[in-house]
């Protein structure tokens, strides 16, 4: 029985493997398959002229996710470490909509309402494709060293639009739209952001002087986060893990070649 859960795991959870790279590959193929039906079902003439083919469709992926998630809690020694983990809460919100949804039936529009939101749980599964992106830990990491500068530049920007959205009130008032301080920070966060709704536009001169300036500061702020990610992977080597995941306690940062965890000292091979 060891031997089987060591091989279930090994596919579930390893990618180093042919069988485990081709069981990743399908899981993605059918995560991405699944977002595509739950955003059709959301189109209401697809949803009403293929309901049926979206509805069997919808439960055998549920079926194969309620296995997958099932394989998952098995193979593993510590079951409860997966179920309560990020990816373990993730993959239960992702299947448990369409199993409540039978059990919450009725005509009244609140009914109805509970149902939709938890069939769109289930766009959850999305999240499911990010363990088997392979340098998805180096851009986290990547970000996590940034985050220093990166908050300090939202500073900058907060800082900037408050200073920005005071002048405009100040300059244009409550004819042109700016009736508060706070809408002028709205019409400000708007603007820098290049997104520009048109509901607030300033009159006079001035005013359209200070849009332009911060128009174009808009285009700088979308490059320089960019920059700063950009440096901090370039400088940083690529980080030597693997993808084998600890029986045990389910730690995934292992160094290439590495035979016990280095977490909790279990042998990464379950059978030995």
């Amino acid at each position: 029985m060891n031997k089987v859960r060591q091989k279930i795991h090994d596919v579930i959870y390893e990618a180093d493997t042919p069988a485990g790279k081709v069981f990743d590959i399908i899981l993605i193929i059918v995560i991405i398959i699944s977002v595509i039906l739950v955003a059709l079902e959301t189109v209401g003439w697809i949803n009403q002229q293929y309901y049926e083919l979206l509805n069997i469709a919808e439960w055998i992926i549920t079926i194969m996710f309620t296995i997958e998630y099932i394989l998952r809690v098995i193979s593993i020694h510590h079951p409860r470490k997966y179920i309560f983990s990020f990816y373990g809460i993730i993959d239960l919100l992702a299947t448990i909509p369409k199993y409540v949804s039978l059990f919450i039936v009725g005509a009244q529009l609140e009914t109805m309402m509970a149902i939709r939101a938890l069939r769109i749980l289930r766009i959850f599964r999305v999240l499911h494709i990010s363990r088997y992106v392979g340098e998805s830990t180096f851009l986290v990491r990547s970000l996590l060293v940034s985050r220093a500068k990166i908050i300090i530049f939202l500073l900058f920007v907060m800082i900037m639009c408050i200073l920005f959205g005071t002048l405009m009130y100040l300059i244009e008032g409550p004819e042109a739209g700016f009736d508060s301080i706070p809408e002028s920070i709205y019409w400000c966060i708007s603007t820098i952001s290049t997104v520009g709704y048109g509901d607030i536009v300033p009159l006079t001169g001035l005013g359209k002087f200070l849009a332009s300036m911060l128009m174009i500061l808009g285009y700088g702020i979308i490059a320089v986060p960019t920059g700063i990610i950009s440096a901090e992977m370039a400088q940083r080597k690529k980080v030597d893990v693997n993808t084998r995941v600890c029986a045990e306690c389910l730690n995934d940062k292992h160094k290439d070649n590495a035979v016990y965890c280095h977490q909790c000292g279990s042998h990464l091979d379950d059978d030995k």
